[in-house]
C-alpha cells in the first residue's frame, strides 16, 4: 500500500535533490534569449536615464521593427541551412521603384505603391531560390551575387540620385500611427504573427524544419525539397521589400544606397536568436528577441556615446559569439 509522505517532507526531499546539468542547460536553451535581453536593458538602465523612458522605447521599437522584418525572412532561409546576403540590396531596389510610384504630383494609389515594391522582393528571392535549390549552387555565391546585382540596378533606376517628394500615403507608413501604436510596429507584429504561425501550425512549416534536418530524408518523405527552399527565399525576398518601404517612408526618401549592411544585422538577430546555422533549429520567437538585443545595443551605446566605429567592433564580436556558441550546442 502506499504511503503518504509529510509535505515537509517532501518538500525537503525535493530541494535536496541536485539540480542536473542537463535541466540548467535545458533551460538556458528556452529562455536564455529572453534572460539575455532583461539583463541587456538592467544594465543600461543604470547607465543611462534616459534609457527607460517611453520616448526612448518606442524610438527601439521602431528601429527595430525594420530589421525585424528582415530577421523574419531570414530564419526561413537559415531554417533551410541556407544563408541570404542580398535583403539589405533588395530593400534598396524595392524601396526606390516603390517611391518612384509615389512621387507628388501624380503619385499611384499606395496599393499599387506596395505591390510594385513587395514585386521587386518577391521576383528576386525567387531568383534567389531558383539558383540555390534547382541549380544546386552555393547559398552565399547566389546571394552575393544578387547583392550586387540589386544594388546595381538600383542605382541605374535612379542614376544614383534620391527618389523625393512622396506622397502622404507612403510617408504615413514610416511616421503615422494606428490606434497610438506607430505603423512600423503594426507591420512588424502582423507579419511576425502571420510567420509565427506558419511555422508552427502548418505542413509548410514542418517542410521548412524537415529540410533543414535533412534534405535526403525529408526528400525520402514526399517532402517537394526544391519548393521548399525557393519559397523560403521568396518570402525573405517580400519581408526585405517590405523593410525597403518602411525604412524609404521613415526617411522620407528612397535613397540608392539605403540598406548597406543590414544583411549583417539580420543574420546577427536570427543567429543571436538561437536559430542554428546547420538548419533545422530555431524559432522566430527567438529571432524577434535577437532584433530587440540588437536594436537596444545600438540605441544604449549611442546613449552612452559610443562611437559608432567601435559599434561595428561589438556588434561583430556578438556575432561571432553567437556562432561559437551555436557550434558548441551542436558539437554536444
Amino acid at each position: 500500500m502506499r504511503q503518504d509522505i509529510p509535505a515537509n517532507e517532501a518538500v525537503s526531499t525535493a530541494l535536496s535533490k541536485p539540480i542536473g546539468l542537463s535541466k540548467i542547460l535545458k533551460l538556458a536553451s528556452n529562455y536564455g534569449i529572453a534572460v539575455a535581453f532583461v539583463a541587456l536593458c538592467v544594465a543600461l538602465s543604470f547607465s543611462s536615464d534616459v534609457f527607460l523612458t517611453w520616448a526612448n522605447w518606442t524610438n527601439i521599437i521602431r528601429q527595430t521593427a525594420i530589421n525585424g522584418m528582415l530577421a523574419i525572412g531570414v530564419t526561413f532561409v537559415i531554417l533551410t541551412r541556407g544563408i541570404d546576403l542580398s535583403v539589405g540590396a533588395l530593400m534598396a531596389l524595392a524601396g526606390v521603384v516603390g517611391a518612384s510610384l509615389a512621387v507628388t504630383p501624380g503619385e499611384h494609389n499606395i496599393v499599387v505603391v506596395l505591390l510594385a515594391g513587395c514585386a521587386v522582393g518577391v521576383f528576386l528571392g525567387w531568383l534567389n531560390g531558383l539558383a540555390v535549390a534547382k541549380l544546386s549552387l552555393p547559398p552565399f555565391v547566389v546571394t552575393l551575387g544578387m547583392l550586387s546585382v540589386a544594388r546595381g540596378l538600383t542605382f541605374i533606376f535612379t542614376d544614383g540620385q534620391p527618389v523625393l517628394n512622396l506622397s502622404p500615403q507612403l510617408l504615413w507608413l514610416g511616421s503615422g500611427s494606428v490606434l497610438g501604436v506607430p505603423v512600423p510596429i503594426v507591420v512588424l507584429v502582423v507579419l511576425f504573427a502571420i510567420c509565427w504561425f506558419a511555422l508552427q501550425h502548418t505542413v509548410f512549416g514542418r517542410h521548412i524544419y524537415a529540410v533543414g534536418g535533412s534534405e535526403k530524408s525529408a526528400a525520402t518523405s514526399g517532402v517537394r525539397v526544391k519548393r521548399v527552399i525557393t519559397s523560403a527565399y521568396v518570402i525573405s525576398g517580400l519581408t526585405a521589400a517590405l523593410g525597403g518601404l518602411i525604412l524609404t517612408a521613415r526617411t522620407t526618401a528612397a535613397l540608392p544606397e539605403a540598406g548597406v549592411a543590414y544583411e549583417l544585422d539580420a543574420i546577427a538577430a536570427v543567429v543571436i536568436g538561437g536559430t542554428s546555422l546547420s538548419g533545422g533549429k530555431g524559432s522566430l520567437v527567438g529571432t524577434l528577441f535577437g532584433a530587440l538585443i540588437i536594436g537596444t545595443i545600438n540605441n544604449g551605446l549611442d546613449l552612452l556615446g559610443v562611437s559608432s566605429y567601435y559599434q561595428q567592433v561589438i556588434k561583430g564580436l556578438i556575432i561571432v559569439g553567437a556562432v561559437m556558441l551555436d557550434a558548441t550546442r551542436r558539437s554536444k
